[in-house]
């Protein structure tokens, strides 16, 4: 553990995005479950996510490019340490970029809707800053958060 980590309380190093889903929890479990699935709604308005690699298992790898509609890609990796079915995925987060950070999706049934919430604890607040500030990753989650909460929804109109 690093001294500046050590020093800086988690509230000041983490992402918090949540978002209320109109659809019941196995729906947004569902949006977890493939690579297929998730490419269609991973990743902020107007990007879309190819995959190389999928194991949704703990120790299991997701190597997927994000690519935005500029045509820049970027590349990332994400290692499952967690795999609590239907409730909570946890993991490490690694970008091409060298930035890293622990993850976490909690699915939370609430009645008939879903409250999802996406975590991103940093290794220091200054890391945090910076990836907020680069990539406007605050604003991407809730696009993301968004475009899943339109699959789901849209796969309850069709029940």
């Amino acid at each position: 553990m690093s001294t500046v980590r050590a020093l800086e309380p988690e509230s000041e190093r983490e992402m918090v995005i949540t978002r209320l889903v109109q659809a019941p929890r196995r729906l947004g479990r569902q949006a977890f479950t493939g690579a297929e699935q998730l490419g269609r709604w991973w990743g902020p308005d107007g990007f879309r996510t190819t995959t190389g690699q999928f194991e949704l298992r703990p120790g299991g790898r997701w190597v997927h490019v994000m690519h935005g509609p500029d045509g820049t890609d970027y590349p990332n990796q994400i290692t499952w340490r967690e795999v609590v079915r239907p409730e909570r995925l946890t993991y490490l987060h690694r970008g091409d970029d060298g930035h890293t950070f622990e993850g976490s999706i909690a699915l939370e049934e609430r009645g008939v809707a879903t409250l999802v919430t996406m975590r991103a604890l940093f290794p220091t607040r200054a890391e945090r800053e910076l990836v907020v500030e680069r990539y406007r990753a605050d604003e991407g989650g809730k696009q993301t958060l968004g475009r899943l909460a339109a699959l789901c929804e849209a796969q309850v109109g069709q029940a």
